[in-house]
């Protein structure tokens, strides 16, 4: 088919992906010479604004063919929607692109994204070419330290290796208020174990006073919970992880609080004040009443997480001012912070939290809870700009879980491959590499649980609690599992390892993907694998920065290369089919080595099913 235009080739658009405000492009389209083309023009959209037509310029002709070009320089960071519009004598048309191919179409209907990021833009460079782990505090190891001041209304449990309580109380709630113990002191034993996985950075689930096992549902923002420890425990725990250069991300919980806070106080557990129960409680002005102090606004209609007002200046001050939350645990050594729902939170409040969390030192990472592509995400009323500079450094790349699970499942490498280039094209090459790469979290099934192809949409808890994997079914899972985690390990990002997934755990979603982790019962598979992939991303230093580039999607196998000037080069061929196939490389990578997953032969590699390969610069 005819192809008038491709932004992912550089004649057509002379730099592929995101642009600094102030950057020059050009942009070229094609045309047979018998569309007898008389003008021709590239239409820019930002919102908010009146579309802009650039005329473009004739350029050379073939007898056949001819081209149009012009130089487009934007001046402010924003993302732009962009496509192309020309006249003949049969009237004025578009050229756009259609919904599974960035490829350009006389039928299309999609424009093409450009985004515009501000140049001054940098990423913490330490959190980049690492590995991230998450920890559910209270789920990873229990240290057998004495606790003190616990409230009487927790249920302590000593049966490590049991499921969380899922069933609801007598009255049809969830209480999530049974508790495994474990704490900070039994992370900091770990550490070492943590640092053979070639981790680099700790995300820790919040560890704020709080009065469910997840803990977000914050009671005090300045303390941490006395089943997790003291402060001094986070301050050797950080020193700890230092020594060890591991940094330490804390989970920012700010777009609402616990009912049963020292803020609100629905329960009278903090004496008789918070806004709840005093109209005149300086924290009454944080939340959003009706008529009756029972009618208050709640996050997605949660009655125990009364939503706050992020932009109320006494909130926005407590959280992010000088002395303030933010301040206190930096201070205490806390390296940065991932911001729970930040597509909830409104710009002004994360552009100030970047600005306290930045006091603290340029190096110092914020991350931001995105589920969808972050540079065209509309929350609050607007398009966001959470990477366009001078707000958030990176997302969980939820998008590249997705296109990652969905080709692993549906051998799809076109579509896994489109899925991918569409981040890469769309973010800042600076946020880019500073996104958490994940395949679970605590907000998602586990893993090997949803390769081996349980569905667990729309199952009850009780069928949930129920799901048993077939040994056939789990030893695929595993294969598929190897499979992602080395696709995982070199796309652009920092890959990140959700607790006990490296164990080989299993579970449907939330609290079954909250177990304990299995001391002493680890499947030695995953473990290795996992540390295999830690140390290599070590050793190649292309993975921290360096380009991504697409070389085929088909026929259920893809193939990338991640490349840059003067470094090692790593490609990627993933193989989803159930045959061994032969890839052919490229003349100018018949020298690289298979160091996982492929066997040389002359002119390619043999890759056995179901395995991806992974080759370096001998």
């Amino acid at each position: 088919m005819y192809k008038p235009y491709d932004p992912t080739i550089s004649y057509f658009k002379s730099r592929s992906g995101a642009v600094a405000a102030g950057e020059t492009l050009r942009f070229t389209v094609i045309f047979p010479r018998d569309f007898h083309v008389c003008y021709c023009w590239l239409a820019v959209n930002e919102d908010g604004c009146e579309t802009r037509f650039l005329p473009m310029t004739w350029g050379a002709t073939d007898g056949r063919e001819e081209n149009w070009y012009v130089d487009f320089t934007p001046d402010h960071p924003a993302p732009l929607f962009y496509h192309f519009e020309y006249e003949n004598a049969w009237g004025r048309t578009y050229i756009r692109h259609d919904a599974d191919t960035q490829e350009g179409s006389f039928r299309g209907q999609q424009e093409w994204q450009l985004t515009v990021y501000d140049p001054a833009f940098t990423t913490p460079d330490c959190i980049k070419g690492g590995v991230i782990y998450q920890i559910f505090p209270d789920r990873f190891y229990n240290s057998g330290k004495p606790k003190a001041n616990v409230p009487a209304d927790r249920v302590l449990r000593d049966d490590f290796d049991a499921l969380p309580c899922w069933e609801p109380d007598k009255n049809g709630k969830i209480l999530n208020n049974d508790y495994f113990g474990g704490d900070l002191p039994g992370i900091i034993e770990k550490l070492d174990y943590v640092k053979s996985l070639g981790v680099t950075a700790l995300y820790l689930n919040p560890i704020g006073e709080a009065h469910s096992n997840h803990r977000y549902d914050t009671a005090d923002y300045l303390k941490v919970d006395p089943l997790l420890g003291t402060e001094e425990d986070f301050r050797t725990l950080c020193e700890e992880a230092h020594k060890r250069d591991i940094r330490v991300i804390l989970d920012g919980v700010f777009s609402h609080t616990g009912a049963d806070s020292v803020y609100f106080n629905k329960f009278g557990r903090y004496g008789k004040g918070g806004a709840y129960n005093d109209k005149h409680s300086p924290y009454r002005s944080w939340y959003t009443f009706g008529k009756t102090k029972n009618d208050y606004k709640s996050w997605w209609n949660i009655d125990t997480l009364p939503e706050v007002n992020e932009n109320d200046p006494s909130f926005t001050a407590f959280i992010t001012g000088e002395g303030g939350v933010i301040d206190h645990w930096m201070n205490l050594g806390a390296d940065g912070y991932r911001l729970d729902v930040a597509d909830e939170l409104p710009d002004a409040f994360l552009d100030r939290v970047r600005e306290a969390v930045k006091r603290h030192g340029q190096d110092k990472y914020l991350l931001g809870e995105v589920w969808e592509d972050a540079t065209n995400k509309i929350s609050h009323g607007g398009r966001r700009r959470f990477l366009l500079g001078r707000q958030l450094d990176g997302v969980m790349n939820y998008p590249f879980r997705k296109a990652i699970i969905d080709f692993l499942l549906t051998g799809e490498a076109e579509a896994f491959m489109a899925a991918v280039r569409s981040v890469t094209d769309n973010y800042p090459p600076q946020a880019l590499h500073a996104c958490m790469n994940h395949l679970g979290t605590h907000d998602t099934e586990r893993i090997l649980t949803v390769l081996s192809g349980v569905d667990c949409a729309g199952k009850t808890r009780e069928e949930q609690a129920a799901v048993t994997i077939p040994e056939a079914d789990l030893e695929h899972a595993l294969r598929l599992f190897r499979m992602a985690v080395w696709i995982n390990y070199t796309l652009p990002g920092v890959p990140a390892v959700y607790y006990g997934d490296e164990a080989g755990m299993t579970g449907c979603k939330d609290p079954f993907n909250r177990c304990c982790y299995p001391w002493g019962m680890e499947n030695p598979v995953t473990l290795n694998l996992m540390r295999s992939a830690g140390n290599f991303r070590k050793g190649q230093a292309v993975l921290k920065e360096g380009g991504f580039y697409p070389i085929s999607a088909a026929e259920g196998c893809a193939a990338y290369l991640r490349y840059a000037p003067g470094m090692a080069r790593v490609f990627v061929a993933a193989n989803k089919n159930d045959h061994e196939i032969e890839y052919r490389l490229h003349d100018d990578m018949l020298d690289m080595v298979p160091v996982v997953g492929g066997t040389k032969v002359w002119g390619g590699v043999i890759i056995p099913p179901e395995t991806c390969a992974v080759l370096v610069d001998a």
